[in-house]
């Protein structure tokens, strides 16, 4: 077998853990379980992406959050989407964030979901919502939310909303 397929194999095995020790926790502490795994993940990402070269354009950052997640192999592969009624990749919202869709195809929390036999869009997800607002929080100096539009067996849509930063008005 060779050392990525051992690797990955280890990983999976791990992830199948941490799928049953994330059901334990939101059934016995039930929401709450979300605010502790969000924490754990942004915490995570921090640490991670602690040296990483800041900018403020998204693409780079979100080449730069790739590139910590495989440097720490981490198995969170995904790509930007634009859908054909998108006029743009990145798009402005009503209050000045910038707004981006991405598909997630090979996930390990999803596939560890699976094999556990445990729902998406829990807190094993919300961990990966935190993984990403701590590392872009380096990376671009601004908070950022990660939402699902859809998960699926074999991709996840979700939408990655950066706030810019406000002036304070006095």
């Amino acid at each position: 077998m060779s050392d990525l397929m051992t690797t990955r194999a280890a990983l999976q095995e791990t992830m199948t853990f941490l799928g049953a020790i994330a059901s334990g926790m939101e059934e016995a502490i039930g929401e709450s379980a979300n605010s502790i795994t969000y924490l754990a993940g942004k915490r995570l990402g921090m640490q991670f992406s602690a040296d990483i070269r800041k900018t403020d354009d998204v693409a780079e950052a979100l080449a730069a959050v790739r590139t910590v997640l495989q440097d720490n192999n981490c198995l969170w592969h995904f790509e930007t989407f634009q859908a054909h009624d998108r006029p743009a990749l990145i798009q402005a919202t009503d209050n000045g964030d910038e707004d981006i869709h991405l598909v997630f195809r090979d996930c390990m929390i999803r596939q560890s979901l699976f094999r556990f036999g445990h729902h998406q869009k829990g807190s094993l997800c919300t961990m990966m919502f935190g993984f990403f607002s701590g590392a872009l929080l380096n990376v671009m100096g601004v908070d950022s939310t990660l939402e699902i539009m859809h998960a699926g067996e074999n991709a996840c849509l979700k939408r990655l909303v950066i706030h810019k930063k406000r002036e304070e008005k006095p």
